[in-house]
């Protein structure tokens, strides 16, 4: 069949997004990683999914699939791609949107200057809600490695991510520590693996090992991961500027119980179609 598809990217995150509000698309795991490679598709870290919902006080439903196929609970540059989506092809015109995930209702709000900022909810640091095993909650756990045991901060913000703190992040060797936290036992549904290089109080540099996509130029999720982490720790405050290769995200997080506030760019890049 022939699929049409937009082409996004939010700080270098790049999404083929697919408008199935009128009618439902239904993507195996092989045409997604077809969809998703970069010489013989159209080339995405991952594919968004826009939907219809019959959820009262919602406007759409928001499906996430990684580069591999599988179906994960959030992407919080997705997030933003999607609500210049829907605004710019003409499917809603509201400019605050609540949206329905696999990890809850989130809050969308695409400001005049194009940027878009997203409530991502309450952070959420009980290793059973992340999940991960460990005996006790912690802000800091040891992670046995292959050849090493590494400091980490486990969090989740709808997906789970485990955040590294280092001295350089260009030096990190992210190319072989991230696929070990990513698959890591005591992590039961794999893990985004952050590598955080702290500047001063209110700046990172930040580099994600994606779970499903491997290194990509920005995560939204692990942005505010690493954020939260950072405060929880007492060597970040609110708000966060996160320098990621594709671009800078702002975070603001006020502490335990409120959530947390995302703002970064959301760019069309091209309309097409694709058989698959």
């Amino acid at each position: 069949m022939k699929l049409r598809f937009t082409k996004m990217q939010g700080a270098g995150n790049d999404f083929v997004v697919i408008d199935a509000t009128q009618t439902p698309v239904h993507l195996s795991h092989s045409q997604i990683q077809h969809i998703a490679n970069r010489f013989f598709g159209v080339g995405c870290d991952q594919l968004l999914m826009v939907e219809s919902t019959d959820t009262d006080g919602v406007d759409f439903r928001y499906r996430i699939f990684n580069a591999d196929g599988g179906e994960v609970e959030q992407c919080g540059n997705g997030a933003r791609c999607f609500v210049r989506f829907v605004v710019e092809k003409g499917l809603t015109d509201k400019r605050n949107i609540k949206v329905e995930t696999a990890s809850g209702v989130i809050t969308l709000m695409l400001q005049d200057d194009g940027q878009v900022t997203v409530n991502m909810g309450a952070p959420r640091f009980t290793p059973a809600q992340i999940p991960f095993e460990a005996k006790t909650q912690s802000s800091v756990y040891e992670l046995p490695l292959k050849d090493e045991t590494v400091m980490i901060s486990a969090v989740s913000m709808g997906n789970p991510h485990a955040v590294m703190l280092v001295d350089n992040v260009h030096t990190a060797e992210v190319a072989s520590l991230g696929p070990q936290i990513e698959s890591h036992p005591q992590f039961p549904q794999r893990v985004n693996a952050g590598f955080m290089q702290v500047l001063n109080a209110h700046e990172i540099n930040l580099r994600v090992y994606e779970r499903g996509s491997g290194e990509t130029l920005a995560c939204g999720t692990g942005a505010c991961a690493a954020a939260v982490s950072g405060i929880q720790l007492g060597t970040l405050q609110s708000p966060v500027k996160v320098h990621t290769r594709g671009g800078i995200l702002t975070i603001q997080w006020a502490g335990d119980g409120a959530p947390v506030m995302m703002t970064g760019p959301a760019e069309i890049v091209f309309d097409g179609e694709i058989e698959i």
